[in-house]
């Protein structure tokens, strides 16, 4: 019985990991630039890359990625736009402290928090996967809170709609269950199973990236947070929140890889049908993370959209 949670525990890391690509920038260190954000009294620093000049662009990574994720289409975007890649709470170089607000409510917060301090305007979101999740939140801000600040759209599978949860997720919510697979599982092993999940083509996986990617979960801060936002993925009210998805009239364009095994397609085509400004993009030869498998087509379709 036991072997068998911890199989499928193992399944849950790598399914939950491969929402994103766990991983934390090239270089990390202690120093670098924060935005220290959230209540005074309990107060959160986000990391954050920043390069270039022009229209700025944040960039949202998925679920257990950092700005990493980034790596091979942020410095071409920086040549013609301000461009700022985030690492979420829980995540990469930012604070991961031990409460339960990893939901992607709370990680939109943080970003308005950003977005109002750094007085971004003519701003575009650019979010993958959870990361798209918390765009769309702060989409549906544009018109209120965020008023005159957000201008375009950018969603690469996107979660977005009530989906069926593996049940390595479900999981997450017997304690001694996750606590044994995240702890006892090598976080080498979990990252390697996630990113073959997450890539079509599993032999443009860098073995030498797979420690990097692996290195938030060696530490017990990285542990709490990946499971506790793994609890939160699909969020109460998702159902009703996305009844409002139609209102978002921001010129949106929508990528989605052809072989997606995390977020399907159908998510993709439901996201067209429903945002009255938008444009779907297939990224052929794909898996789940179109920003690091094929980032030459997923560069050019971006910057058709923005311009440059």
């Amino acid at each position: 019985m036991v072997k068998r949670e911890l199989r499928a525990t193992l399944g849950l890391a790598a399914i939950a990991l491969a929402l994103g690509s766990c991983g934390l920038s090239a270089g990390d260190a202690a120093d670098g630039p924060y935005a220290r954000l959230g209540p005074i009294e309990a107060p959160v620093k986000l990391y954050y890359q920043e390069e270039g000049n022009g229209p700025p662009l944040l960039l949202i990574h998925g679920f257990g990625a950092s700005t990493f994720t980034w790596r091979h289409v942020a410095p071409e975007l920086a040549k013609t736009h301000r461009v700022i890649a985030v690492d979420l709470k829980g995540f990469g170089q930012s604070d991961k402290p031990f409460d339960g607000r990893y939901s992607v409510f709370d990680q939109a917060e943080l970003l308005a928090q950003l977005i109002e301090d750094k007085d971004l305007r003519n701003l575009t979101l650019v979010g993958h996967s959870f990361g798209g999740g918390i765009a769309l939140l702060l989409a549906l801000e544009a018109n209120r809170r965020l008023e005159g600040r957000i201008s375009r759209l950018v969603l690469l599978d996107t979660i977005a709609y009530p989906q069926h949860i593996p049940v390595f997720f479900r999981l997450l919510d017997v304690p001694l269950v996750s606590q044994l697979g995240v702890r006892m599982v090598p976080p080498s092993v979990q990252t390697r199973v996630a990113l073959r999940i997450a890539y079509l083509d599993d032999s443009k996986i860098d073995p030498e990236e797979v420690e990097i990617y692996a290195a938030p979960l060696k530490t017990a801060a990285g542990k709490h947070a990946i499971i506790h936002s793994a609890r939160q993925i699909m969020p109460d009210g998702i159902a009703e929140l996305s009844e409002r998805y139609k209102t978002i009239e921001l010129p949106t364009l929508i990528l989605w890889c052809d072989h997606d095994r995390i977020v399907p397609l159908e998510v993709g085509l439901r996201l067209r049908r429903t945002l009255p400004n938008s444009t779907l993009r297939l990224v052929e030869d794909c898996g789940h993370m179109p920003q690091e498998e094929q980032p030459e087509l997923t560069l050019q379709l971006i910057k058709a959209f923005i311009g440059g």
